[in-house]
């Protein structure tokens, strides 16, 4: 594993990702705007450099991890970006959460400088990248995706690998994640509110429900949080504000009504209207807690 992979983003999400990579053996190339993550990546034997483009010039395998689709534009087009420096047949990994447009634009980009671009957003949030257990949906060109498939695998799951299709497509199936994590967090702080507020114990009503049909990911990990008030984020609740605003113009673009995507949207501008922008994105059950006087 003597080709150094690059990990430009080393956020809540990036700086765990990147560790793996050290950890299953890969030559590490790491930029961040912060420097403790990168100090910590250095620790573990990664090698820190100044720009993105000098990324692109140590590594044909690059990952960005970034907060926006204007943050991941300026990493690979702007002055010292990705582009500046790339070599031929470089593949980007991009796994952040950006519009499908976007992507589908720097993908064309990227092209046309002799590399590829795969959107490639994840789920799983900070325990998924930290355990290495991480569902990657992947769009883009699918030899591209064979030839980086083991750098992915490294950072999650080998099995939730999924090409989506084209480029774009991965962050359209990505749109569909938060949509459906949203009014799915949203009626699990209902039943927990109906609980409570029936005297009835909401962790055995959770433990019930688990047995069931009604039984989720987000019942399981986020039902827990609402019930135990912890909100210490593992995805802050802006960076959700963030991903479903992409999801609700994706929805507009596609001409798809989305009357419960914009409740929980209300909910999620409630709870940052709180002061909660910062709090676990499952805060956002803070907001029907206090409807329900709770």
């Amino acid at each position: 594993m003597a080709t150094p992979v690059g990990v430009i983003g080393l956020g809540l999400m990036g700086k765990p990702m990147a560790l793996n990579l050290r950890k299953k053996g890969f030559e590490v190339v790491v930029h961040s705007r912060s420097r403790g993550p990168v100090d910590a990546l250095v620790a573990a034997g990664a090698t820190a450099v100044a720009t993105p483009a000098d990324v692109a010039a140590a590594a044909r395998i690059i990952v960005t991890m970034l907060p926006d689709g204007p943050d991941v534009r300026a990493v690979i087009e702007g002055e010292h970006g990705i582009v500046s420096a790339m070599q031929p047949g470089t593949v980007i990994i991009d796994s952040s959460t950006i519009a499908p447009a976007t992507a589908r634009d720097l993908a064309a980009r990227v092209a046309e400088r002799g590399g590829a671009f795969l959107d490639a957003p994840v789920s799983g949030g900070e325990i998924g990248a930290i355990d290495g257990t991480l569902a990657f949906m992947v769009g883009g060109d699918a030899a591209a995706l064979a030839q980086v498939r083991h750098v992915i695998a490294a950072m999650g799951n080998p099995e939730k690998i999924v090409h989506v299709g084209v480029s774009g497509a991965g962050q359209v199936c990505k749109a569909c994640n938060q949509i459906v994590l949203g009014g799915t967090m949203a009626v699990v702080a209902e039943a927990i509110a109906l609980a409570r507020k029936s005297g009835v114990d909401p962790m055995k009503v959770r433990a019930a429900l688990m047995g069931g049909f009604a039984q989720s990911r987000v019942l399981d990990v986020h039902g827990e949080r609402m019930i135990t008030a912890n909100f210490v984020p593992g995805f802050k609740t802006k960076l959700f504000s963030k991903d479903l605003g992409i999801a609700l113009d994706t929805l507009a673009e596609a001409g798809v009504p989305a009357p419960t995507s914009a409740v929980v949207q209300q909910l999620v501008q409630a709870q940052m209207a709180a002061g909660g922008a910062d709090d676990d994105y499952s805060a956002i059950a803070s907001v029907i807690f206090a409807l329900a006087r709770l």
